[in-house]
Protein backbone atom coordinates (compact mmCIF):
# COMPACT_ATOMS: atom_id res chain seq x y z
CA UNK A 1 0.00 0.00 0.00
CA UNK A 2 1.57 3.37 -0.90
CA UNK A 3 1.57 5.87 1.98
CA UNK A 4 2.20 9.47 3.00
CA UNK A 5 3.60 8.33 6.32
CA UNK A 6 7.62 7.59 6.81
CA UNK A 7 6.91 4.57 9.68
CA UNK A 8 11.16 4.88 9.44
CA UNK A 9 11.50 7.43 12.68
CA UNK A 10 10.45 8.68 15.99
CA UNK A 11 6.54 8.67 16.07
CA UNK A 12 5.18 10.13 19.33
CA UNK A 13 1.79 9.58 20.79
CA UNK A 14 1.24 12.51 21.97
CA UNK A 15 -0.71 13.97 25.07
CA UNK A 16 -3.81 16.02 25.16
CA UNK A 17 -3.52 19.20 27.00
CA UNK A 18 -6.82 20.12 28.73
CA UNK A 19 -7.99 23.24 30.29
CA UNK A 20 -9.04 23.05 34.19
CA UNK A 21 -12.86 22.04 33.26
CA UNK A 22 -11.17 19.11 31.69
CA UNK A 23 -12.18 20.45 28.36
CA UNK A 24 -9.78 20.17 25.44
CA UNK A 25 -7.53 22.86 24.99
CA UNK A 26 -7.55 23.73 21.08
CA UNK A 27 -4.92 26.74 21.29
CA UNK A 28 -2.53 24.63 23.51
CA UNK A 29 -2.69 21.30 21.44
CA UNK A 30 -1.85 23.24 18.38
CA UNK A 31 0.82 25.27 19.97
CA UNK A 32 2.36 21.70 21.18
CA UNK A 33 1.81 19.70 18.62
CA UNK A 34 3.37 22.10 15.77
CA UNK A 35 6.30 22.15 18.47
CA UNK A 36 6.43 18.34 18.36
CA UNK A 37 6.34 17.78 15.30
CA UNK A 38 9.48 20.00 14.01
CA UNK A 39 11.74 18.28 16.48
CA UNK A 40 14.31 16.26 14.87
CA UNK A 41 13.59 12.72 13.58
CA UNK A 42 9.50 13.34 13.89
CA UNK A 43 8.00 11.56 11.06
CA UNK A 44 4.75 11.89 12.10
CA UNK A 45 2.33 12.39 15.56
CA UNK A 46 -0.10 9.87 16.49
CA UNK A 47 -2.94 10.89 18.59
CA UNK A 48 -5.99 8.66 20.22
CA UNK A 49 -2.92 6.60 21.92
CA UNK A 50 -2.40 5.52 25.70
CA UNK A 51 -0.62 8.45 26.51
CA UNK A 52 -3.36 10.74 24.83
CA UNK A 53 -5.73 9.53 27.79
CA UNK A 54 -7.85 7.90 25.19
CA UNK A 55 -10.03 6.38 27.43
CA UNK A 56 -11.31 9.16 29.16
CA UNK A 57 -12.02 11.04 25.48
CA UNK A 58 -15.57 10.19 23.69
CA UNK A 59 -15.40 9.16 20.10
CA UNK A 60 -15.90 12.53 18.99
CA UNK A 61 -13.79 14.13 21.15
CA UNK A 62 -10.85 11.85 19.52
CA UNK A 63 -11.86 12.79 15.99
CA UNK A 64 -11.63 16.22 17.62
CA UNK A 65 -7.99 15.32 18.78
CA UNK A 66 -7.01 14.42 15.24
CA UNK A 67 -9.04 17.29 13.42
CA UNK A 68 -6.97 19.81 15.59
CA UNK A 69 -3.42 17.85 15.62
CA UNK A 70 -3.69 17.45 11.55
CA UNK A 71 -4.91 20.73 10.87
CA UNK A 72 -1.71 21.96 13.14
CA UNK A 73 0.65 20.32 11.68
CA UNK A 74 -0.96 19.70 8.21
CA UNK A 75 3.00 21.57 6.11
CA UNK A 76 5.06 19.54 8.74
CA UNK A 77 3.87 15.67 8.95
CA UNK A 78 1.07 13.58 9.12
CA UNK A 79 -1.22 12.58 11.80
CA UNK A 80 -2.05 8.68 12.78
CA UNK A 81 -5.17 7.73 14.72
CA UNK A 82 -5.14 5.49 16.93
CA UNK A 83 -8.63 2.69 16.56
CA UNK A 84 -9.78 1.69 20.11
CA UNK A 85 -13.06 0.06 19.45
CA UNK A 86 -14.76 -3.53 20.74
CA UNK A 87 -16.33 -4.47 16.85
CA UNK A 88 -15.89 -4.16 13.62
CA UNK A 89 -19.26 -1.86 13.23
CA UNK A 90 -18.10 0.75 16.05
CA UNK A 91 -14.66 0.66 14.46
CA UNK A 92 -16.16 1.28 10.85
CA UNK A 93 -17.94 4.75 12.64
CA UNK A 94 -14.61 5.73 13.80
CA UNK A 95 -12.88 4.68 11.14
CA UNK A 96 -14.62 7.12 8.80
CA UNK A 97 -14.54 9.94 11.85
CA UNK A 98 -10.44 9.91 11.68
CA UNK A 99 -10.45 9.90 7.78
CA UNK A 100 -12.59 12.92 7.96
CA UNK A 101 -10.51 14.40 10.79
CA UNK A 102 -7.67 14.68 8.80
CA UNK A 103 -5.65 10.81 9.61
CA UNK A 104 -3.71 9.79 6.64
CA UNK A 105 -3.21 6.47 8.74
CA UNK A 106 -4.41 4.19 11.88
CA UNK A 107 -2.88 2.58 14.70
CA UNK A 108 -5.24 -0.38 15.61
CA UNK A 109 -5.46 -1.71 19.12
CA UNK A 110 -7.41 -5.15 19.63
CA UNK A 111 -10.77 -4.70 21.07
CA UNK A 112 -10.11 -4.60 25.11
CA UNK A 113 -12.96 -7.41 25.74
CA UNK A 114 -10.37 -9.88 24.53
CA UNK A 115 -8.31 -9.16 27.18
CA UNK A 116 -11.20 -10.64 29.50
CA UNK A 117 -12.12 -13.35 27.35
CA UNK A 118 -9.52 -13.96 24.43
CA UNK A 119 -9.64 -14.76 20.80
CA UNK A 120 -9.42 -16.36 17.50
CA UNK A 121 -6.77 -15.81 15.41
CA UNK A 122 -9.59 -15.50 12.55
CA UNK A 123 -11.47 -12.64 14.76
CA UNK A 124 -7.79 -10.60 14.30
CA UNK A 125 -7.65 -10.92 10.78
CA UNK A 126 -11.65 -10.57 10.21
CA UNK A 127 -10.97 -6.97 12.59
CA UNK A 128 -8.00 -5.78 10.24
CA UNK A 129 -9.01 -6.47 7.17
CA UNK A 130 -12.43 -4.39 7.76
CA UNK A 131 -10.68 -1.58 9.24
CA UNK A 132 -8.35 -1.72 6.34
CA UNK A 133 -10.75 -2.04 3.91
CA UNK A 134 -13.49 0.79 5.11
CA UNK A 135 -10.45 3.05 5.44
CA UNK A 136 -8.12 2.66 2.55
CA UNK A 137 -5.30 3.52 4.93
CA UNK A 138 -1.91 1.68 5.90
CA UNK A 139 -2.28 0.31 9.30
CA UNK A 140 -0.22 -0.11 12.14
CA UNK A 141 -0.57 -3.20 13.90
CA UNK A 142 -0.86 -2.38 17.62
CA UNK A 143 0.95 -5.11 19.98
CA UNK A 144 0.19 -5.90 23.50
CA UNK A 145 2.29 -7.11 25.71
CA UNK A 146 2.78 -11.17 26.03
CA UNK A 147 1.15 -11.68 29.50
CA UNK A 148 -2.26 -10.28 27.98
CA UNK A 149 -5.10 -12.67 26.93
CA UNK A 150 -5.03 -10.06 23.64
CA UNK A 151 -1.20 -10.86 22.91
CA UNK A 152 -0.69 -11.59 19.41
CA UNK A 153 0.97 -14.81 18.56
CA UNK A 154 4.05 -14.60 16.43
CA UNK A 155 2.34 -16.77 14.05
CA UNK A 156 0.11 -14.38 13.76
CA UNK A 157 1.85 -11.44 13.31
CA UNK A 158 3.13 -12.95 10.51
CA UNK A 159 -0.36 -13.55 9.17
CA UNK A 160 -1.27 -9.82 9.63
CA UNK A 161 2.50 -8.95 8.01
CA UNK A 162 0.78 -10.46 4.90
CA UNK A 163 -2.19 -8.09 4.43
CA UNK A 164 -1.82 -5.31 2.43
CA UNK A 165 -3.55 -2.67 4.20
CA UNK A 166 -0.87 -3.35 7.29
CA UNK A 167 2.37 -1.20 6.97
CA UNK A 168 3.72 -1.37 10.52
CA UNK A 169 3.99 -3.03 13.96
CA UNK A 170 3.53 -1.06 16.70
CA UNK A 171 5.59 -3.84 19.35
CA UNK A 172 4.66 -3.84 22.95
CA UNK A 173 5.36 -7.31 23.57
CA UNK A 174 7.63 -6.91 26.71
CA UNK A 175 8.76 -10.15 27.00
CA UNK A 176 12.40 -10.24 25.26
CA UNK A 177 11.92 -13.92 24.29
CA UNK A 178 9.40 -13.36 22.27
CA UNK A 179 9.70 -10.51 21.10
CA UNK A 180 12.82 -11.44 19.26
CA UNK A 181 10.88 -14.04 17.86
CA UNK A 182 7.37 -11.43 16.49
CA UNK A 183 10.24 -9.40 15.07
CA UNK A 184 12.19 -12.36 12.99
CA UNK A 185 8.43 -13.84 12.09
CA UNK A 186 7.05 -10.28 10.91
CA UNK A 187 10.82 -10.02 8.80
CA UNK A 188 10.85 -13.59 7.50
CA UNK A 189 7.11 -12.88 5.85
CA UNK A 190 7.78 -9.23 4.82
CA UNK A 191 10.59 -7.37 5.13
CA UNK A 192 9.09 -3.60 3.98
CA UNK A 193 6.60 -4.19 6.96
CA UNK A 194 8.00 -1.27 9.35
CA UNK A 195 8.96 -2.89 13.00
CA UNK A 196 8.50 -0.11 15.75
CA UNK A 197 9.39 0.00 19.80
CA UNK A 198 6.71 1.26 21.55
CA UNK A 199 8.97 -0.21 24.72
CA UNK A 200 8.74 3.15 26.28
CA UNK A 201 10.15 1.70 29.82
CA UNK A 202 13.20 0.30 28.15
CA UNK A 203 14.29 1.79 24.78
CA UNK A 204 17.43 0.52 23.99
CA UNK A 205 16.94 -2.92 24.85
CA UNK A 206 14.38 -3.06 22.47
CA UNK A 207 15.99 -1.40 19.60
CA UNK A 208 19.44 -3.01 19.77
CA UNK A 209 16.92 -6.01 18.13
CA UNK A 210 16.87 -4.39 15.01
CA UNK A 211 13.78 -2.06 14.46
CA UNK A 212 12.54 0.75 12.01
CA UNK A 213 11.66 3.38 14.67
CA UNK A 214 10.02 3.89 17.51
CA UNK A 215 6.59 5.04 18.33
CA UNK A 216 6.35 5.63 21.97
CA UNK A 217 4.47 8.34 24.31
CA UNK A 218 7.59 9.09 25.96
CA UNK A 219 8.62 11.06 22.84
CA UNK A 220 6.25 13.69 23.61
CA UNK A 221 8.66 14.14 26.61
CA UNK A 222 12.10 13.72 25.66
CA UNK A 223 11.56 13.47 21.38
CA UNK A 224 15.83 14.72 20.97
CA UNK A 225 16.64 12.36 23.42
CA UNK A 226 14.69 9.30 21.66
CA UNK A 227 15.98 10.66 18.70
CA UNK A 228 19.52 10.32 19.86
CA UNK A 229 19.18 7.26 21.17
CA UNK A 230 17.99 5.69 17.75
CA UNK A 231 20.27 7.34 16.13
CA UNK A 232 23.40 6.15 17.77
CA UNK A 233 21.98 2.76 17.85
CA UNK A 234 21.17 2.48 14.03
CA UNK A 235 25.68 3.57 13.44
CA UNK A 236 25.98 0.94 16.12
CA UNK A 237 27.61 3.10 18.51
CA UNK A 238 26.98 1.26 21.67
CA UNK A 239 28.91 3.63 24.33
CA UNK A 240 27.20 6.34 22.64
CA UNK A 241 23.59 4.95 23.16
CA UNK A 242 24.53 3.66 26.60
CA UNK A 243 25.41 7.72 27.40
CA UNK A 244 21.60 8.35 26.04
CA UNK A 245 20.12 6.29 27.57
CA UNK A 246 21.73 7.09 31.13
CA UNK A 247 20.12 10.57 30.93
CA UNK A 248 17.00 9.27 29.95
CA UNK A 249 17.04 6.51 32.84
CA UNK A 250 16.00 8.80 35.75
CA UNK A 251 12.85 10.37 33.85
CA UNK A 252 11.84 6.89 32.98
CA UNK A 253 11.85 5.71 36.67
CA UNK A 254 10.42 8.99 37.61
CA UNK A 255 7.60 8.61 35.05
CA UNK A 256 7.45 4.70 34.74
CA UNK A 257 8.70 3.18 37.98
CA UNK A 258 9.90 -0.04 38.10
CA UNK A 259 6.68 -1.07 35.78
CA UNK A 260 4.72 -0.87 31.96
CA UNK A 261 2.95 2.41 31.04
CA UNK A 262 -0.13 3.16 33.00
CA UNK A 263 -2.68 5.70 33.89
CA UNK A 264 -1.04 6.79 36.76
CA UNK A 265 2.08 7.06 34.83
CA UNK A 266 0.75 9.24 32.08
CA UNK A 267 -0.13 11.58 34.38
CA UNK A 268 3.45 12.04 36.10
CA UNK A 269 4.88 11.92 32.19
CA UNK A 270 2.41 15.37 31.57
CA UNK A 271 3.66 16.64 34.84
CA UNK A 272 7.22 16.34 33.49
CA UNK A 273 6.27 17.92 30.47
CA UNK A 274 4.75 20.97 32.16
CA UNK A 275 7.88 21.24 34.80
CA UNK A 276 10.14 20.83 31.40
CA UNK A 277 8.03 23.54 29.96
CA UNK A 278 6.65 21.81 27.09
CA UNK A 279 3.06 21.76 28.02
CA UNK A 280 1.18 25.03 30.00
CA UNK A 281 -0.79 22.48 32.45
CA UNK A 282 -0.72 19.11 33.79
CA UNK A 283 -4.66 19.07 34.11
CA UNK A 284 -5.52 14.96 33.70
CA UNK A 285 -9.07 13.72 33.52
CA UNK A 286 -10.25 11.35 36.34
CA UNK A 287 -9.76 8.81 37.47
CA UNK A 288 -6.46 9.10 36.60
CA UNK A 289 -4.56 11.28 39.42
CA UNK A 290 -2.48 14.29 39.27
CA UNK A 291 1.51 12.87 41.25
CA UNK A 292 1.97 13.28 44.54
CA UNK A 293 4.88 15.96 46.28
CA UNK A 294 7.23 12.96 46.34
CA UNK A 295 6.82 11.82 42.53
CA UNK A 296 6.85 15.60 41.82
CA UNK A 297 10.74 15.24 43.64
CA UNK A 298 11.35 12.94 41.62
CA UNK A 299 10.71 14.04 38.27
CA UNK A 300 12.15 17.39 38.80
CA UNK A 301 15.54 15.64 40.02
CA UNK A 302 15.35 13.72 36.31
CA UNK A 303 14.61 16.65 34.38
CA UNK A 304 17.55 18.45 36.61
CA UNK A 305 19.71 15.94 35.65
CA UNK A 306 18.59 15.95 32.01
CA UNK A 307 19.15 19.59 31.57
CA UNK A 308 15.20 19.91 30.57
CA UNK A 309 14.00 21.21 33.99
CA UNK A 310 12.28 24.46 33.45
CA UNK A 311 13.50 27.53 35.75
CA UNK A 312 11.73 28.05 38.71
CA UNK A 313 8.82 25.13 37.42
CA UNK A 314 9.76 23.60 41.42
Amino acid sequence: MVSNVNFHGIIPAIAVPFNRDFSIDEPELRRFARWLAQQKGITALMTNGHTGEVFSLTPRERAEVTRITADAVKDICPVISSIVCEGISEAKEHVAMAKEAGAQALDVMPPHHWLRFGFKPEHCIDYFTAIGEASGLPLIAHIYPAWTRASFPSVLLAELAKLPYVSAFKIGTREMNKYARDLKAIREVDASKALLTCHDEYLLASMVQGIDGALVGFASLVPGLIYDLLQAVKKGDLKEAMKVQALIDPLKDAVYGAGEPTGEAHGRMKSAMARAGILRSDTVRPPTHSPSVAELKAIDAALLNAGLLKKNAA
